[in-house]
């Protein structure tokens, strides 16, 4: 199966492609991976914890009809038809997303992720100032903000982590339902289907993939609202692909349909309109919390770098709700102040930035660029959601390890992204460029304080959970988020402090994921 990017690929296959106009740069590469026999059926997946309740009530689909039944061979008859018209560009797609549909919208997203992070246009008011745009995308105006969602760094971990949450959700809910009917899929009840994809004795009723694409699809329209249409269209892709592989027949489809929506939309009430994003853009706080670091005894703050100066990217995303620990042991998770500018310590950690800035290598410039993970990338949440794709595929978990893993791994890298936030704009420690500018950069200075580096807690939570799922590759993985952390330094936009503290406090942070999986029913 040749590897299909989605906004040249696709466009090419079936004139479906994503309409990416806001951006000037081409998102990476996707995985190239084939389909796989998923032989473990983790029949008491249906018991797992969930990370939201979820109301058996609305979780009810309707009985199917039974094997032999006037309906099902109606199905069985209707499927044959698909399966007969399907073309070669159908039948190449049901192949490619019978490739574990979770990663799949994993893919999508980051690909996503990587298309809206671009700065939007800032306003300025009466005065000249430069104004943050709102989160909020408006439909009565959608030109105003054309990149809303700017997926920086928080944006992205939240997005990920509420994809994985409610893929993994609805998939518990869809075990359970599955082994309540146990119907068994059209080509173990019709030996003339020959199912394009490879046989699995899981019951297929309701289908996995349609929970999956059904319940991504209502995130990913949430979050991108400029990429509804082309969304559904990926979740109808999505689900067709079952049918042209002959893996379900229609029944199937409705029923994952309907689950995995009253999944995804519980997820969207019950936690992403409530978990405080919204008021993450606090601009009119951000006064407040320099007053805080004031009485604390912290003057010497951090100050936009931006020409033009502009304001502080989410002071408040320190506040947002985290997905594994409360707000109290957040704030336990804070670690103590920085070396102040014109301390011993913090001398000698500029003076090392100052050696860097002249005789920086090919090898430390190599690595500050590969990690850069700035504008037009899909962020360091998403480079290390896509190494968790890479080792789930690698170890070939079925559908529901495979959100379990990337629910854990994703709502790890969003909590990081919370604690870093809360202390940079605790502590608001000034980049090394604006204490010296002499001090060179091998990368763009990001427009928020330094203390702690987001590179570093984001890498290390993601290394910690991985390490727990994987723990054969836990030594590269330890390694990678080494080296990412490093990266900042090499690219003096942080002090050795800021990573250093950061790689524990992210360690910290996965710890508590780990913790949960180890909690969850599934060992």
């Amino acid at each position: 199966m040749k590897k299909i990017n989605f906004t040249h690929g696709i466009a090419i296959l079936l004139g479906l492609s994503f309409a990416f106009s806001q951006c000037d740069k081409n998102p990476p590469e996707n995985l190239i991976y084939q389909p796989y026999a998923e032989t473990s059926l983790d029949v008491n997946a249906g018991n797992w914890k969930t990370y939201l309740v979820i109301d058996s009530n609305k979780t009810v689909v309707p009985p199917p009809s039974a094997p032999g039944s006037a309906a099902y061979l109606a199905e069985l008859d209707d499927l044959r038809s698909k399966m007969a018209g399907a073309t070669n560009e159908e039948k190449e797609l049901a192949t490619w997303w019978g490739g574990n549909g979770v990663l799949r919208w994993h893919e999508i997203a980051r690909e996503l992720a990587a298309n809206y992070n671009i700065p939007p246009n800032y306003i300025y008011d009466t005065t000249g100032t430069a104004v943050y745009p709102p989160l909020v995308f408006d439909p009565a105006n959608p030109d105003a903000y054309p990149r809303v969602p700017f997926t920086n760094p928080p944006v992205a971990s939240r997005m990920f982590a509420l994809l994985a949450v409610a893929q993994y959700d609805a998939l518990v809910a869809c075990w359970q339902r599955k082994f309540q009917y146990n119907r068994l899929a059209p080509y173990k009840n019709a030996t003339d289907i020959q199912p394009l994809i490879s046989a699995s004795d899981l019951p297929s009723y309701p289908s996995e993939d349609a929970v999956v694409a059904a319940a991504s699809r209502e995130i990913l329209k949430f979050i991108f609202p400029r990429e509804v249409a082309n969304v559904i269209a990926k979740a109808e892709e999505h689900k067709n692909s079952r049918l042209w592989a002959g893996a379900n027949v229609q029944s199937d489809l409705s029923a994952g349909d309907s689950l995995g929506r009253v999944i995804a939309l519980n997820v969207i009430n019950e936690w992403a309109k409530k978990d405080k994003m919204g008021v993450a853009n606090n601009q009119a706080g951000f006064q407040a919390q320099r007053d805080s670091a004031t009485a604390r005894g912290i003057t010497n703050q951090w100050h936009s770098l931006d020409i033009p100066s502009r304001p502080p990217m989410l002071p408040a995303f320190g506040n947002v709700k985290t997905w594994n620990f409360d707000a109290a042991t957040k704030i336990t998770l804070r670690p103590p102040v920085p070396p102040q500018p014109g301390s011993p310590a913090f001398e000698t950690a500029l003076e090392e930035l100052r050696g860097i800035t002249k005789n920086r290598s090919r090898e430390q410039q190599r690595i500050t660029t590969f990690w850069a993970d700035g504008a037009g990338s899909y962020t360091p949440p998403g480079h290390w959601n896509r190494r968790a794709s890479e080792l789930i595929n690698e170890k070939q978990f079925n559908e529901i390890r495979s959100a379990r893993a990337m629910a854990l791994v994703n709502t790890a890298l969003e909590d990081a992204g919370i604690t870093c936030w809360d202390v940079k704009y605790f502590y608001l420690l000034p980049r090394p460029t604006e204490i010296d500018p002499q001090v060179t950069t091998g990368t763009g200075i990001p427009n928020f304080p330094a203390y702690t580096s987001g590179h570093s807690t984001f890498s290390a939570a993601g290394a910690e959970v991985l390490s727990y799922l994987f723990p054969d590759h836990a030594s590269d993985l330890q390694a990678m988020a080494k080296e990412a952390s490093n990266s900042r330094i090499y690219g003096c936009i942080h002090y050795r402090f800021d990573c250093e503290v950061g790689l524990e406090v992210g360690k910290k942070v996965g710890a508590f994921a780990v913790t949960r999986g180890r909690n969850d029913g599934s060992e």
